[in-house]
C-alpha cells in the first residue's frame, strides 16, 4: 500500500484539533495521607539569654504529592522515588544538612501523601502541605500535566520547586512569570527529538508514523517531531492521537504497518509502551527504528522483554560509562534487582537536583525560600553532573549527557548525541526475536 505523506501544515492541524478538546485530568476525593517521616532525634539545644532566644529546629520538612497508587506509579516508582529515598538516607547518614542559622546539622523529615496519579487531588495535596502541614520545601510531583498544574502553586506560595518527571516547551514558555519554579529533565525539544531527527536521518531514515497519547505529554512530543522530522528530510506518512484508557492497540499498529515507515514513534507511558511492543511483535510489524517513551528508559522494559528490546531507542540522560561520579551513582542505587527501578533517563538529572537544593540551604545558612531560590537561579553548582548550571528555569543543555538511548546487548547504551555516544546507533534495529 503506498504510504500517503501528510504535509506539515496537515500534521500540525491534526495534533491541534486533538489538543484543543483536551483538559486536565478531572478530580477525585481526597485520600488518606501516608506518612513516612525519617527517624531523627532531636539536637539538644543550650539555654537561652534571656534577651535574644536563637532560633530552634530539629529537622528540615519536605513535602510531597506523589502517585503512590494509580496510572503513574511504574514511573514514580522507578524515577523520582528511589532517588528521593537514596538521597534523603544518605544525608540524614551524615547527619543532615548545616544550616548555619541554627549552628547544627537539620535531619530531612518527609511527608509523602498518595495523589492517586489524579492532577486535582495532587493541587489539594499540595496545598495542604504547605497551608496546614507548613512544610519547610516542596519536592516534586510526577508527570508533566502535574508539573503543570503544580508550578503555580509553588510560585504563589513563594516555595521553591525543582521539578523531576516532566517537562514541555509549554512549561519553559511559563518560566519567567515563575521565577520560583526549575525543570531539570530534558523534554522533547530540549534536546531529545532535535538528536533523535538528526540520527536517524543520518542513518537513512526517509519515513515516519507517529502516535502519541491524547494528554500534554503526547501533543507536546508529537507537535515537536512535527517541526524537527521534516527539518531532517523525514516525511511523516501517518498521525495517531491514542486515549489514555486504550488496551487495543492493534488497529493502530497495523494502520502503520500499511505504511511501512521507517520509523515508529510512541510518545506514552508504560500503559501504552508496553502493549504497543507485544502487539508489533504479534503482528510482525518491525520498523528499522523503535522510539517510545517514556517507559523504554526503565529497566523493567527489559525485565518485561528480555532479547527482544533489542534495537529499541528511548529517552536517556546518563550511562555508568561517562564518568565516575555517574558510575558511583549506579552503583549506589543499583543493587539487588537493578531492573526494578533502573531509570535510565531521570536519575541522573533528580540527583543532580537534589543536589543542587542541599547546596543552595548550605551556601544561604538558612531555609528562607528566597535566598535559596536566588542562588540556585544564579550560581553554578557540583553535581553528579559535573559543572551544573541552570539556564532561565531549565538546567542548562552543556549539562546533558545523553539525549537517545538504543538497548544493545542488554545495555541501554546512549547513541546521541554523538558527542556524549558510548555506542553507534544500531540501524536498521533486529527483527524481534522467534520461538
Amino acid at each position: 500500500m503506498k504510504a500517503k505523506r501528510l504535509t506539515r501544515r496537515e500534521f500540525l492541524g491534526v495534533t491541534a484539533a486533538t489538543g484543543a478538546g483536551l483538559a486536565l485530568a478531572g478530580c477525585k476525593p481526597s485520600v488518606p495521607a501516608t506518612e513516612a517521616p525519617a527517624a531523627t532525634q532531636a539536637a539538644p539545644t543550650k539555654a537561652a539569654a534571656p534577651t535574644a532566644a536563637p532560633p530552634t529546629k530539629d529537622k528540615i520538612v519536605v513535602g510531597m504529592s506523589r502517585p503512590l497508587t494509580g496510572a503513574l506509579v511504574a514511573i514514580g516508582d522507578s524515577a523520582f522515588g528511589p532517588i528521593s529515598k537514596a538521597f534523603v538516607e544518605e544525608v540524614n547518614a551524615a547527619g543532615g544538612i548545616e544550616v548555619a542559622e541554627y549552628g547544627k546539622k537539620l535531619p530531612i523529615e518527609t511527608i509523602i501523601y498518595d495523589d492517586t496519579s489524579d492532577v486535582g487531588t495532587m493541587t489539594r495535596l499540595t496545598e495542604k502541605l504547605i497551608l496546614e502541614d507548613k512544610v519547610d520545601f516542596l519536592w516534586p510531583a510526577c508527570g508533566t500535566s502535574f508539573i503543570y498544574a503544580q508550578a503555580p502553586l509553588a510560585e504563589k506560595y513563594g516555595y521553591l520547586l525543582i521539578t523531576a518527571e516532566g517537562g514541555a516547551s509549554t512549561i519553559r514558555e511559563m518560566l519567567p512569570s515563575m521565577p520560583h519554579v526549575f525543570v531539570t529533565l530534558s523534554f522533547s525539544d530540549w534536546y531529545q527529538l532535535p538528536v533523535f531527527a538528526e540520527l536517524v536521518a543520518k542513518a537513512g531514515a526517509k519515513t515516519a508514523f507517529v502516535t502519541y497519547i491524547a494528554d500534554l505529554h503526547g501533543i507536546e512530543y508529537s507537535g515537536s517531531a512535527g517541526i524537527e522530522f521534516p527539518k531532517n528530510g523525514i516525511d511523516i506518512v501517518g498521525l495517531r492521537s491514542l486515549p489514555p484508557d486504550m488496551t487495543d492497540f492493534s488497529e493502530v499498529i497495523r494502520a502503520a504497518q500499511a505504511t511501512n515507515p521507517d520509523v515508529f514513534c510512541l510518545f506514552g507511558y508504560p500503559g501504552q509502551i508496553m502493549p504497543t511492543v507485544g502487539t508489533c511483535m504479534g503482528l510482525g510489524f518491525n520498523p528499522k527504528a523503535w522510539l517510545g517513551g517514556p517507559g523504554v528508559n526503565f529497566g523493567f522494559f527489559h525485565t518485561a522483554f528480555g532479547p527482544a528490546v533489542e534495537g529499541i531507542m528511548g529517552f536517556d540522560g546518563y550511562s555508568p560509562k561517562q564518568s565516575p561520579a555517574l558510575k558511583e551513582l549506579a552503583d549506589k542505587l543499583y543493587t539487588g534487582k537493578p531492573e526494578d527501578i533502573q531509570d535510565w533517563w531521570g536519575h541522573p538529572f533528580y540527583w543532580a537536583g537534589l543536589q543542587i537544593w542541599k547546596q543552595a540551604i548550605e551556601k544561604a545558612g538558612s531555609l528562607d525560600q528566597e535566598a535559596i531560590r536566588n542562588i540556585v537561579a544564579t550560581e553554578h553548582f557540583e553535581t553528579v553532573l559535573g559543572d551544573t548550571w541552570f539556564d532561565k528555569g531549565l538546567l542548562a543543555k552543556e549539562c546533558h549527557m545523553a539525549e537517545i538511548g538504543q538497548w544493545q546487548n542488554g545495555v541501554f547504551e546512549v547513541v546521541g548525541p554523538v558527542e556524549h555516544a558510548t555506542a553507534e546507533v544500531v540501524y536498521p534495529k533486529p527483527d524481534w526475536p522467534t520461538g
